[in-house]
C-alpha cells in the first residue's frame, strides 16, 4: 500500500469520526478548534504526499476546505462527512503502483 492511499485512509477515518453529529462536535469544540487545525496540516501533508507520487488530489482539496469551514456547526458536520467519502472511495479507487516512488521507481 502506498504511502498516499494510507494518508487517505487514515484521513478519511479521522474526518468520519469529525462527522458524527454531536460527538464530533464537542470533540471539535473541547479542543478548542485545535483539531480542525491538526486535520489543516494531514491533509497539506497528503496533498503534498499525493503530489509526489502522482496520485490523485481531489480528496485532501475537500479536506482542505472542511477544515477552513469545520468551525460553523452545521456546514462543518456536513463538510466532514463529504470529506470523508470522498478521501476513502480515492484510497479504494487508488491504482498502487508498486514501483512508484522510492529507490526502485521506473524511469519513463
Amino acid at each position: 500500500m502506498s504511502l498516499s492511499r494510507l494518508m487517505k485512509f487514515v484521513t478519511g477515518g479521522m474526518e468520519a469520526f469529525l462527522g458524527i453529529p454531536v460527538l464530533g462536535g464537542a470533540f471539535v469544540i473541547f479542543s478548542g478548534y485545535t483539531a480542525l487545525w491538526v486535520m489543516l496540516a494531514l491533509h497539506l501533508v497528503t496533498l503534498l504526499i499525493c503530489h509526489k507520487e502522482n496520485a490523485g488530489r481531489l480528496g485532501s482539496v475537500v479536506g482542505i476546505v472542511t477544515s477552513i469551514v469545520g468551525f460553523i456547526p452545521i456546514v462543518g458536520m456536513i463538510m466532514h462527512i463529504i470529506s470523508a467519502i470522498v478521501l476513502i472511495l480515492s484510497a479504494l479507487t487508488q491504482q498502487d503502483n508498486r514501483y512508484s516512488s522510492g529507490p526502485y521507481r521506473r524511469v519513463r
